[in-house]
């Protein structure tokens, strides 16, 4: 296949359309190209002007993109710390329902004692009482929590359990920060694309439940190493998010089909060794020493029931029948098998190369559609591939609002099944939350797949770019193909700016006239 062939004239005036000075770059602008992103603008003095100089003022270059991105994703994950406060005074410590009514549950304080950080315990070699002997985490996830154990001050048992929520809260913080500058920076032009998961209200909510932050924001270094056309480091950086998480490692499936039809197997094959040596450095030691503790977390993955979120719970509730779990993991790994031929298919078939988030977010998303379980903070493990593979805030907050919604449910539903006067969801409606995190989930997806199919849809492709995250890949020329592929691609255009000029941008055979889409 050719390579792609982008055409643009000369920007005009002392800054671009879109607020760039001259001989740089344009920036994005999304209130100039989002209908929600202007609108919501306006509660801060409306949309960027088209004469807008960035950096202009006396204090205007401290004030960058990527600067108050982060400082936003501090104030939102603080503003989640808030909402933890009724449990954090006393519904964790009291009463059964309380912290569900309050929806403000977290598995921090609970396992500070449950997994034996309160005594001292080292995990994985020391065995614990009751019905699980060993911590049942990824290596790097139990030494963030081993980590923050060290940091807590004695005392009494309450005021440690505190103490261990508010550590862990500060580590995690960091952990946001990192992931939302990781995503501002990914797409060179496009920071403010960073704003979708700084502003997320699912991860404002679900950031303090568990640990899940530490390889969400691993897992976005690593995409913006592979950006950056840094593979080794990219490679470093996933191996050591599936030490953390398991959910890493399904990036490099996407990835090998986009280096396969580029033609970079090399740059591929070169962060694939970069992933096993990390993760093997981090779980070798445990692996070796501790065989049986570093074994817990695979064979509780693996015996583990059908649990709260998931379809096959709403399947099994419907039907009155238990789904045992080895048949839900035989069906969970069949459909994921399945999404992964048709995700081939997509990343091959395409009239263009998709885009890395695009198929990292479709595989993910898959994964999370047919897994036996659904904890709430696994919505994070989406915001920033969704941020990146369909920066439209309708179509982001349409998904958030299915995810908040979700996420009050399940506490109401617990609170219902704890509370013996039955306050709380029942049954039904905590099977309507679940049917509205699928469905959420499932039109986002659609929407990618739209785009993929019709890159003049493409909020990213619509300026002339091709994959700003895709590193080596990007503008690289096609190699192997099936299908629709190999006839010319389709034609896209900038989307229509109704402050600004802007020139058309036509991929495929010249002088083709661009839609508009």
């Amino acid at each position: 296949m050719p390579s792609l062939k982008k055409t643009s004239g000369p920007l005009e005036g002392p800054a671009a359309p879109d607020g760039a000075r001259e001989g740089e770059p344009p920036t994005v602008a999304p209130t100039r190209r989002d209908e929600v992103a202007a609108a919501g603008s306006e509660l801060i003095g409306g949309r960027y002007g088209r004469r807008a100089l960035p950096g202009s003022g006396p204090v205007g270059g401290q004030f960058t993109p990527v600067r108050i991105i982060a400082l936003v994703a501090i104030g939102m994950f603080a503003l989640g710390m808030v909402q933890k406060l009724p449990c954090y005074n006393w519904a964790w410590f009291r009463g059964t329902t309380s912290q569900y009514t309050h929806a403000c549950y977290s598995d921090i304080p609970h396992l500070f004692a449950g997994r034996g950080f309160s005594e001292g315990l080292v995990p994985y070699f020391d065995r614990l009482a009751g019905d699980i002997p060993f911590l049942e985490y990824p290596v790097l996830t139990g030494l963030f929590m081993e980590v923050a154990a060290w940091m807590t001050p004695g005392g009494e048992l309450q005021a440690r359990e505190q103490a261990y929520w508010l550590v862990n809260s500060g580590l995690l913080m960091v952990c946001a920060a990192v992931l939302a500058v990781c995503v501002a920076r990914t797409h060179r032009r496009r920071p403010w694309d960073g704003l979708l998961v700084a502003l997320a209200p699912a991860v404002a909510l679900t950031a303090t439940i568990n640990w899940d932050l530490l390889a969400v924001a691993l897992t976005a270094a690593a995409i913006l190493m592979w950006a950056r056309s840094r593979p080794l480091a990219a490679g470093i950086l996933l191996g050591l998010a599936v030490a953390a998480k398991f959910y890493p490692l399904l990036l490099l499936w996407p990835l090998l089909l986009l280096c396969v039809r580029a033609g970079r197997l090399r740059a591929f094959g070169t962060a694939l060794l970069g992933a096993v040596g990390s993760w093997l450095v981090v779980n070798l030691p445990v692996m070796l020493l501790a065989p049986e503790g570093w074994k817990q977390f695979y064979l509780f993955s693996r015996d583990r029931n059908v649990d709260f979120g998931s379809v096959w719970l709403l399947v099994s509730q419907r039907a009155g029948q238990t789904i045992p779990p080895e048949r839900a993991n035989l069906y969970a790994l069949l459909l994921l098998a399945l999404a992964a031929g048709g995700l081939a298919w997509l990343a091959l078939a395409a009239p263009r190369r998709p885009r890395l988030s695009q198929l990292a977010f479709l595989m993910v998303a898959a994964f999370v559609l047919t897994n036996k379980v659904y904890s709430p903070q696994y919505v994070l493990w989406l915001v920033p591939l969704a941020a990146l593979a369909r920066p439209r805030w309708r179509d982001f907050l349409v998904w958030q609002s299915c995810e908040v919604l979700y996420y009050l449910g399940i506490w109401m539903y617990l609170a219902f099944t704890g509370s013996g006067s039955k306050q709380g969801l029942p049954l039904d409606g905590y099977h309507f939350a679940i049917v509205l995190h699928l469905l959420g989930t499932l039109y986002l997806c659609a929407v990618v797949v739209r785009d993929v199919l019709a890159p003049e849809k493409d909020p990213v492709r619509r300026d002339g770019s091709d994959d700003p995250s895709g590193g080596v890949l990007d503008t690289a020329p096609d190699v192997f193909v099936v299908g629709r592929a190999a006839h010319p691609a389709r034609h896209a255009a900038p989307a229509p700016d109704t402050d600004a000029q802007e020139p058309l941008v036509t991929w495929g055979t010249p002088g083709a006239e661009g839609s508009r889409g």
